[in-house]
C-alpha cells in the first residue's frame, strides 16, 4: 500500500459534473485526485476477506442481540425493539453498508466502525473513481464492483414501485439517494423521489405528495432519527417496507463493537471494545456520525451534537500515516458481499465530513 501524488486532470471538475458529482469541491476540495493509493493484489484480497468475514460476524451479532434481548444496552426502546425484531424475523433484505478500516497494507485491517444504515461516499467510490481509473490508468485495476453488485442487489427485491428519500440539507445525501434510485430504475423497478419532510400519513399508510401509498422506500435517514419523529408512532402500523430495514439500527449503533468483541474475542480484524472504560481507549457515542464527539486517550475531544447519550470505549488504533496524511479505508458491503473500497484521508487522526476522498488502484500483474 503506497501513497502517490500526480497532477490532476485539467478538466477534472467538468468530468465530475458530467457524471452528476456536483459536490466535488464542498469545503474547498472534497474529491482530490492529486493523490492516489496503490495496492497489491494480495492486499486487496486481504480487505475483501476481512469485509466478508466481518459482515457474517455482524449478522451473528444481530441474532445474538435478538436472542438475548440486549436492546437497552444499545439505547433501543421497546417500540424500536419491536420493529427490529419484526424486520429480522420477516427476513427483510438489506441493501448496503460500509466498514471503516484502519489499514497500512502490512497488518490486518482493523474495524473502526460499521456504517450500516446510511453510509455515504458511495457514488464517488462507485462511479467517479472508476472514471478516474479509466481516464488515467486504463491498464490497471480497481477494487470496485460496487455498481454491478448494486444492480444484483436490487434484482433480489420483487418488482414494485420504490420511493427514494433524503433530507433537503445535504447535497451529498441527495446525490447518493438519486444514484441508488437510478440503479434501482435500471433493474426494472418504477421509482419516484421525495424529501423526508414530504412523507405524509393518511391514517392508514405513509404517502407521498400525490397521496400515493408508500409501499417500499429507500430512506437516507438514520433509524435513530426516525425514532424521534412525530410519525414514529405509526411505524408499526404501516405496511411500508423500509430500506435499510429496522434491524440495521442494531449494527449502526456503536454498541455493536463491544458485542462483537464479546462474541469473537481476539479476532484479528476487531479492536478490543467495551461498554466500560478501557486503558488507552477512544470514547465514542453510541450514535454519532462524521467523527463527532470522539474523545481520544489524551482527552482531546472532537466537537459535535452527539455528546449527550451513552458511550462505548474502543482500543485506540492510530490511523497509519503516509506523508503526513491519515487514510481510512471504507470497505463496501452490497447485498451481503464485499464490493470494493473508497478512501478518505485527512491531516488529522479523525476522519470528518470535510476529509478528502482520494482514488485508488491495484496492479493486475
Amino acid at each position: 500500500m503506497q501513497r502517490h501524488t500526480l497532477k490532476p486532470r485539467s478538466n477534472w471538475q467538468q468530468r465530475c459534473e458530467a457524471l452528476g458529482f456536483t459536490f466535488h469541491s464542498v469545503g474547498g476540495i472534497y474529491w482530490d485526485e492529486s493523490v492516489y493509493y496503490s495496492f497489491s493484489a494480495d492486499q486487496i484480497e486481504t480487505l475483501e476477506k476481512a469485509t466478508n468475514q466481518l459482515s457474517d460476524m455482524c449478522l451473528e451479532a444481530v441474532q445474538h442481540v435478538m436472542d438475548r434481548r440486549r436492546f437497552r444496552e444499545l439505547d433501543i426502546d421497546s417500540r424500536m425493539e419491536t420493529l427490529c425484531v419484526e424486520s429480522w424475523e420477516n427476513n427483510d433484505l438489506d441493501l448496503y453498508g460500509r466498514f471503516d478500516f484502519s489499514y497500512d497494507g502490512i497488518h490486518p485491517p482493523k474495524m473502526l466502525e460499521y456504517n450500516a444504515d446510511t453510509p455515504t461516499a458511495l457514488f464517488e467510490a462507485s462511479v467517479v473513481q472508476w472514471d478516474w481509473l479509466e481516464s488515467l490508468f486504463p491498464e490497471q485495476d480497481q477494487f470496485n464492483s460496487i455498481h454491478e453488485k448494486l444492480l444484483a442487489a436490487w434484482h433480489r427485491y420483487p418488482r414494485a414501485f420504490t420511493h427514494f428519500a433524503s433530507v433537503t440539507e445535504s447535497e451529498e445525501d441527495f446525490v447518493t439517494a438519486r444514484y441508488l434510485q437510478d440503479v434501482c430504475t435500471q433493474t426494472g423497478h418504477p421509482t419516484s423521489f421525495l424529501f423526508m419532510r414530504d412523507i405524509g400519513w393518511n391514517g392508514e399508510d405513509f404517502v407521498d405528495l400525490q397521496e400515493m401509498p408508500i409501499g417500499r422506500i429507500f430512506k437516507l435517514y438514520p433509524w435513530e432519527w426516525m425514532a424521534e419523529e412525530a410519525f414514529a408512532q405509526h411505524l408499526s402500523a404501516a405496511k411500508t417496507q423500509w430500506i435499510e430495514p429496522a434491524w440495521k439500527l442494531i449494527l449502526t449503533c456503536k454498541g455493536i463493537l463491544p458485542i462483537l468483541w464479546e462474541l469473537f474475542p481476539g479476532h484479528e480484524n476487531l479492536l478490543p471494545a467495551s461498554f466500560n472504560p478501557l486503558p488507552s481507549s477512544v470514547r465514542k457515542p453510541l450514535y454519532s456520525r462524521e467523527g463527532a464527539n470522539i474523545q481520544l486517550p489524551d482527552g482531546a475531544t472532537t466537537g459535535g451534537e452527539y455528546g449527550l447519550g451513552q458511550w462505548i470505549h474502543q482500543h485506540y488504533q492510530p490511523l497509519p500515516e503516509f506523508s503526513g496524511f491519515y487514510p481510512v479505508v471504507g470497505s463496501w458491503v452490497i447485498g451481503g458481499e464485499s464490493a470494493g473500497i473508497g478512501i478518505r484521508e485527512d491531516d488529522t487522526l479523525i476522519t470528518r465530513n470535510t476529509s478528502r476522498f482520494v482514488p485508488h488502484l491495484f496492479s493486475v500483474q
